[in-house]
């Protein structure tokens, strides 16, 4: 059966380039009853590897640290032409790391906010009083596809032809 992810796959860097860029991922853990618990999420990407900012309240890490299934959904795109996404099935692994930490907070900044973002502060005060931790969503398996690799958008064209060739109204009586 043909899907996206394989008549246009997105695979290897262009992948990783593709996630580093995009700045929601939905993500689905299972809860302890068995039922989904699906919310968007902020993330980074550091070193081929996704992570997420988790406050202690949050639903996903207690899922992930109970070894409960993780699944995210990074996608972009609103036509035929445009979809493009990556799938990761997995599980959460906490950051304990300082120095990580540290790097990964910085990350955040860089990616969701400018200098003088009027919430940038109000944000890692909040994750402090919270107990936010980062957690990397660890893949068993990746599935990515991108339309726009394979589509060509109508753009004007400019040819140098052979002087025999004439173009599309020569010789018409106009």
């Amino acid at each position: 059966m043909a899907s996206a992810s394989l008549t246009n796959p997105l695979r290897g860097q262009k992948r990783w380039a593709y996630l580093t860029r995009q700045r929601t991922v939905r993500v689905a853990s299972t809860n302890e009853d068995g039922s989904l618990y699906l919310s968007p999420l902020w993330f980074v990407v550091d070193g081929e590897k996704i992570y997420l900012p988790l406050d202690a309240g949050s639903r996903h890490g207690a899922n992930g640290e109970a070894g409960r299934p993780v699944a995210g959904l990074v996608d972009a795109g609103d036509e035929f032409t445009t979809v493009s996404g990556v799938r990761i099935l997995g599980s959460l692994a906490p950051v304990d790391d300082a120095e990580h930490v540290a790097r990964l907070q910085e990350l955040v900044c860089d990616k969701y906010f400018y200098v003088g973002h009027p919430y940038a502060e109000q944000y890692f005060e909040f994750g402090e009083f919270a107990g936010r931790r980062y957690y990397e969503l660890v893949p068993d398996k990746m599935i990515g596809w991108d339309s726009r690799e394979t589509t060509m958008p109508a753009v004007p064209e400019a040819r140098v032809l052979p002087a025999f060739v004439q173009g599309r109204t020569a010789g018409r009586n106009e």
